[in-house]
């Protein structure tokens, strides 16, 4: 495995690690303004606030005529972003961190397959395998299997 690659593969698991303590920060913040839809806003804000300073210092560079020629279905990330935020500030002092996050793994796994197998929206179609869907049945046992126990 080449050095950029790994480099990648421990960027997305320090990704994912953070994804349950955005999640406990959030619900938290939810609670403490009584307002979970308030609290995903203002996650959304200091993100933004937080990639505009990134982009102001490394000078970034970006295509408007590329974005205005973009489909307009493209810009519906930031409702799916919005609503994966709020749905996790609302669930996660319900389930838990393990629970939450099992059952979005899980959604991701499921929904992950289908798009690359129908190739939409990736850079290469992988079609649905007996390798691919036992993966994935581990994963739904495993969200059960921590529910039950």
């Amino acid at each position: 495995m080449n050095t950029d690659k790994l480099l990648w593969i421990v960027m997305v698991l320090i990704a994912g690690a953070f994804l349950p303590i955005q999640a406990g920060l959030n619900s938290r913040l939810g609670k403490a303004g009584e307002s979970p839809v308030h609290a995903s806003t203002i996650s959304f804000v200091v993100g933004a606030v937080a990639l505009i300073l990134y982009l102001v210092v490394t000078k970034q560079t970006v295509s408007w005529s590329g974005i205005k020629a973009a489909p307009v279905y493209l810009w519906i990330g930031g409702i799916l972003g919005a609503f994966y935020v709020t749905v996790i500030i609302l669930a996660f002092p319900k389930l838990g961190p393990g629970l939450t996050f099992g059952l979005v793994v899980a959604g991701q796994m499921i929904f992950s397959v289908l798009l690359e197998h129908f190739n939409v929206l990736v850079a290469q179609q992988q079609p649905i395998s007996i390798g691919r869907i036992i993966g994935m049945l581990m994963v739904v046992i495993g969200v059960i299997i921590m529910k039950k126990f």
